[in-house]
């Protein structure tokens, strides 16, 4: 028989599941009501900071309140960032699809590495600590990304795989999960990364999302 603990533990697990799909279902329908190109950077920033409450300080607020809320938290600075991460993704892809010499295909795919990275961890960095410079945010992402390179290359290998047993055997759950479980990856990644970086939460520079929030410094950039 169950304990009441194990129900409990079966129990939390269960909303845990339902939570992470209706925040992927929220970032899906943000992106496409802003025509993915406003919408994309909003919608990002919105699911990134979320998770980071949920994962780094164990906080569950209403999802679709909260999240609209962060939506129009720093919209513009978000969609700024959504432009910058699609305008280089795609000349980037286009390159890597139709450059006619072979090296520049390759420094592309280096590119397109990089880039990856830097959209991984770019809206967790906002999110999560008081740098307010766009550059220096983007910067900071690609540092994080290559300097915990083995936390990024082990989420990149549980995604592959995740993806690739979802494709062939329960593909209707790439519309339930399919930004929602990278961004919980990277926030489980980011979990580790910043937890010797905060510091407390009366610091400057940044306003904090809940009386209870403490920022990261900006020694990750």
């Amino acid at each position: 028989m169950f304990s009441f603990e194990g129900f409990v533990r079966i129990n939390s697990a269960a909303t845990a599941v339902f939570r992470l799909a209706y925040l992927n279902l929220l970032w899906v329908a943000t992106t496409f009501l802003g025509l993915v190109v406003v919408g994309f950077g909003p919608a990002s920033y919105a699911l990134a900071a979320y998770l980071d409450r949920w994962v780094r300080h164990g906080e569950t607020p209403p999802p679709a309140r909260t999240f609209w809320r962060l939506v129009r938290e720093q919209t513009w600075h978000a969609i700024l960032l959504g432009w910058i991460l699609l305008g280089v993704g795609a000349v980037v892809v286009t390159n890597v699809l139709l450059a006619p010499n072979g090296t520049v295909r390759a420094l592309n795919v280096v590119a397109l590495v990089a880039l990856v990275i830097v959209a991984a961890y770019v809206f967790p960095v906002m999110a999560a600590t008081d740098i307010t410079s766009i550059w220096r945010q983007l910067g900071s992402a690609l540092l994080i990304g290559l300097g915990s390179l083995h936390w990024t290359v082990l989420g990149a290998t549980v995604l592959g795989v995740a993806a690739w047993l979802t494709w062939h055997f329960a593909a209707p759950l790439f519309l339930l999960y399919g930004a929602g479980v990278p961004a919980l990856v990277v926030a489980l990644i980011t979990r580790i990364v910043f937890r010797p970086l905060v510091q407390s939460p009366e610091l400057p520079g940044r306003t904090a999302h809940h009386p209870h929030d403490t920022p990261v410094t900006e020694q990750v950039s």
